[in-house]
């Protein structure tokens, strides 16, 4: 964990309003990946400062926004302004290069695992696995980006590789909690988990998972439900 982390959640937590974790079942200890909503830029922020197993945990995090020469490529491909404003042209020309300065240093101070979209992808996986095999969690944002501000209703699936994997190399059958954050009410909502079968094939099994994902990331209505 470095400095340039810690002093940015010491100032995130200073000036921001107390925030809770609220679980449908007590948290049992064992070994997890936390899929929460992205909710735009401040769902990574708000799990990396608020979340009350941080400490414990490290994030998948988009390999393209930790080089400052692939940033600008991914700022305009994630629309981080509405497009066809009136701005856009000066939008266009000034952050992506700002981002490309500011963000990478910031994510390479994070407890985080990069990840990549080309055969370097067994690193991710292979670096997942070092750290469960070190008793950290792992927070893994499944949605799609799919325009400015928005997420794909569909989820990302092939993630779910680190269940097989788990254990395959340490005979652990890992827990996927779906996570809803709440940047209104300043709550994370974290569901009962959905456990991976190792009796069971991973392609028979992972609709069901994400289904599961899907449902308890979207509201967090259990609460309503008690």
């Amino acid at each position: 964990m470095g400095l340039l982390y810690k002093g940015i959640r010491g100032i995130i937590r200073l000036f921001s309003r107390q925030w809770e974790t609220v679980w449908e079942e007590p948290y049992d200890g064992q070994l997890a990946v936390f899929c929460p909503n992205h909710a735009g830029a401040m769902g990574p922020i708000s799990m990396c400062a608020h979340f009350e197993l941080t400490d414990s945990c490290y994030s998948w995090m988009n390999n393209g926004m930790m080089e400052a020469k692939l940033v600008p490529a991914y700022v305009r491909q994630d629309y981080w302004w509405e497009p066809g404003c009136k701005m856009e042209p000066f939008y266009n020309a000034t952050i992506p290069y700002i981002a490309a300065a500011i963000i990478p240093p910031i994510l390479r101070s994070v407890p985080g695992v990069p990840v990549y979209h080309d055969n370097r992808v067994i690193k991710t996986f292979r670096r997942s696995i070092e750290l469960l095999k070190e008793g950290k969690n792992l927070i893994i944002f499944t949605e799609q980006p799919s325009g400015h501000g928005e997420s794909a209703a569909e989820l990302n699936k092939g993630w779910l590789q680190i269940g097989p994997m788990a254990w395959r190399t340490m005979k652990v059958a890992l827990n996927f909690y779906p996570v809803h954050i709440d940047l209104e009410k300043r709550r994370i909502t974290v569901a009962k988990p959905v456990q991976y079968n190792p009796e069971v094939p991973l392609k028979e099994q992972e609709e069901g998972i994400l289904n599961a994902i899907k449902e308890g990331i979207s509201t967090g209505q259990f609460e309503d439900e008690q």
